[in-house]
């Protein structure tokens, strides 16, 4: 039987390993560590890195937490215990340069100790700048790949799930070209304890060669002041999901969470420009045009 102490193991062993991997593909910015507690109960590992050479600033967290769940927490997660323990990694890379896209990617177990009540939870999606076809469809068959590994209809349901996931409702477009999303995964006939927890740490290790891949077929490539503008206004539309929509978020502050760890996922700058309209034919209208939920980027 997996335990909840392995699973924070071999989550943590993750970070070390997404960490070690981005260092490298950078090649100038180096992670810092901060060790935290958090009041409740439980704790985390955090860490920071910014001011690389492609790297802006982003983060790659470790929680293990438990205590009790607040009466709102209990209602949204439809549970009648309080007792909760939760552990992940979550990620966000914000990159300095318009044609490297941002990323995020959350890998996260939640048990309620004495009952039945566990799963696992999580995903990985991806937010261009500008959306580049050929980017996006090694992105998506990436994420199929490894989902195919574990059940054939794993990725079409888990990329559906992205899309309306990822979703900003208020602008009707999706944050960017989704991935995939999953929540309260959980033993079945088909996959048991350990598969699914297996599929949980491959999600996980699929981060590192997909971006390393995505920064360096990009990073090197020139780009306008225009561009950069664009960049900041794209960052706007990922502060507006996050802030708004993004349950992660919310759980973390209605928990008690560390405040810091969790809107480490926002950008150092960004810009909201009024009734923007981009030119007619232009690569900012493409883009826009394609955050639609959808969309079959394996061609």
């Amino acid at each position: 039987m997996i335990t909840k102490e392995q699973v924070a193991a071999d989550y943590q062993t993750i970070q070390d390993e997404i960490c070690k991997a981005l260092e490298e593909c950078d090649g100038q910015a180096h992670f810092e560590e901060e060790l935290w507690d958090r009041e409740g109960g439980g704790g985390g590992r955090t860490r920071i890195i910014q001011n690389g050479n492609v790297i802006e600033r982003g983060g790659v967290n470790f929680s293990a937490v438990h205590g009790h769940l607040p009466a709102a927490m209990k209602k949204a997660l439809n549970v009648d215990q309080d007792e909760f323990f939760a552990t992940g990694v979550s990620i966000v890379i914000h990159p300095n340069h318009p044609l490297v896209p941002i990323i995020h990617m959350n890998i996260r177990y939640f048990e309620m100790p004495g009952s039945e009540v566990r799963w696992f939870g999580g995903g990985i999606d991806l937010t261009p700048h500008y959306i580049v076809e050929e980017d996006a469809q090694f992105f998506h068959q990436s994420l199929k790949s490894v989902c195919d590994q574990y059940h054939p209809d794993f990725y079409a349901k888990f990329k559906t799930w992205a899309d309306d996931y990822f979703f900003i409702k208020h602008r009707n477009e999706t944050r960017g070209i989704g991935g995939i999303f999953y929540d309260r995964l959980t033993a079945t006939e088909e996959l048991s304890w350990e598969q699914v927890f297996e599929f949980s740490t491959a999600v996980g290790r699929t981060f590192a060669p997909a971006y390393v891949e995505l920064m360096n077929r990009n990073r090197s490539k020139p780009f306008t002041k225009a561009q950069q503008l664009w960049r900041y206004q794209r960052r706007s539309r990922y502060v507006e999901f996050n802030l708004v929509y993004d349950a992660g978020t919310k759980f973390g502050l209605e928990t008690g969470g560390r405040i810091e760890s969790i809107l480490m996922s926002l950008p150092p700058t960004a810009k909201w420009v009024y009734n923007y309209q981009p030119e007619p034919g232009s690569e900012e209208e493409k883009t826009l045009s394609l955050l639609k939920k959808g969309i079959n980027w394996i061609r």
